[in-house]
């Protein structure tokens, strides 16, 4: 598997392509990914003599689901360099609360929509369509010096990351584990990925007030591998990249894994990934229509390019005839 990177200025033909991440907490301010993309000459998401098109297309929320969409972007590029995809990443929340704005065309979430953005959507004219993209393992991880706490059962991530009151050591959770104080990484409030996590492990339960919060899962990662009493999650792909730095925590005797979490027995923690779309762009915007129809030609692939689990063929086809069904 081919390991994904965030994409760098690079110059193609007069036209210039720039991403940069972007996401908003109070360590990792906004970023944000941009590319100006070209002519499509033939591939499997358009007609062999598809016109070429220009425009813009505006996308924003989980950075989760982020690797996926930069990896599409990147080769998008290739297809139609004059049309301008640009997306954010400032956490699922984060991106609908733009999406409901009618700031973008598109919002990536790690999570499906709640009642309430729903609400927020109707109130605000805009119908929407749910599209599955992906599945993820949410992953666990510790420092590799960690050699304690690396098979944990949903019951002891419950008892580790609640909020009780006390500074929390390993030996609280373990009395044969050392007695020292457990230091904490997580997602922002406004991540799917803190959401999903809230809801199956904790239960609604406040998450300990002494967890460095960050939207940036490379933060993330670089916290958990400089602390040998740290523990952090987020999306497996970001695990991937960094085996070498982390260990990935197996919950209820299962590890995460490409086989693992395709057939859910990774669970609680599988989950799928989806990209919400505004129905009324996707008729005006023709440069939008089809990014979308390339994003579900490719969409497997590139998940399983960055480190996610691809979703069943007839997945995407029923999406890519749900997609031509909003044109």
């Amino acid at each position: 598997m081919k390991k994904w990177k965030y994409l760098t200025m690079t110059a193609v033909v007069g036209s210039a392509l720039f991403l940069a991440a972007c996401g908003s907490n109070e360590e990792t301010g906004d970023k944000e990914t941009e590319t100006n993309t070209a002519t499509n000459t033939g591939s499997e998401t358009t007609n062999e003599e598809a016109a070429l098109l220009t425009g813009s297309v505006s996308g924003d929320g989980s950075s989760t689901v982020a690797p996926i969409t930069e990896a599409l972007v990147e080769i998008y590029f290739d297809e139609q360099p004059e049309v301008k995809v640009s997306a954010g990443v400032s956490g699922t929340g984060g991106g609908f609360e733009k999406f409901i704005a009618g700031e973008t065309d598109f919002s990536n979430a790690s999570r499906p929509i709640k009642d309430e953005e729903k609400a927020a959507l109707e109130e605000a004219g805009i119908d929407y369509t749910e599209f599955k993209i992906a599945n993820d393992g949410l992953t666990v991880v510790v420092n590799p010096e960690n050699t304690w706490a690396t098979d944990l059962t949903v019951e002891q991530l419950k008892e580790i990351w609640i909020e009780d009151g006390t500074d929390k050591k390993w030996s609280d959770i373990d009395p044969s584990w050392p007695a020292e104080e457990i230091v904490y990484y997580s997602p922002g409030t406004d991540s799917g990925t803190y959401d999903y996590f809230d809801e199956v492990i904790l239960d609604g339960e406040d998450l300990e007030s002494s967890a460095q919060l960050s939207e940036d899962d490379n933060v993330l990662v670089q916290g958990v591998a400089g602390d040998k009493n740290a523990i952090g999650f987020f999306g497996y792909a970001y695990y991937l990249e960094n085996t070498d730095k982390l260990t990935a925590v197996k919950v209820n005797g299962v590890e995460p894994n490409n086989e693992t979490i395709e057939t859910n027995e990774y669970s609680p923690l599988s989950r799928p990934l989806f990209v919400y779309v505004n129905n009324a762009k996707v008729k005006e915007n023709e440069a939008f229509y089809n990014f979308m129809e390339f994003t579900l030609n490719n969409a497997g692939d590139m998940a399983e390019e960055v480190g996610y689990v691809r979703l069943p063929d007839e997945m995407y086809q029923e999406g890519l005839k749900t997609l031509e069904g909003l044109k």
